[in-house]
């Protein structure tokens, strides 16, 4: 049976997880710029990049699930 994390290591790890939310956070809004940006730009619209973004998420979902049920 796995022993207890002590409280020191409970502090690191909620200290990691800090650090992870703010990385998080500075990366979605990075990329939140650069969309706006290109938008702006006329490079591509938003209902073009929702397309994409479904497109991409419909082709993750069917490799996820293919993956846990590979004899489906």
């Amino acid at each position: 049976m796995p022993s207890k994390p002590s409280a020191w290591e409970q502090v690191e790890l909620a200290a990691k997880l800090a650090d992870m939310k703010e990385e998080h956070y500075q990366t979605v809004l990075t990329l939140s710029a650069i969309v706006e940006l290109l938008i702006d730009k006329g490079l591509f619209t938003q209902e073009e990049l929702s397309r994409k973004a479904e497109s991409i998420d419909a082709q993750l979902e069917s490799i996820i699930s293919a993956s846990l049920h590979p004899m489906a």
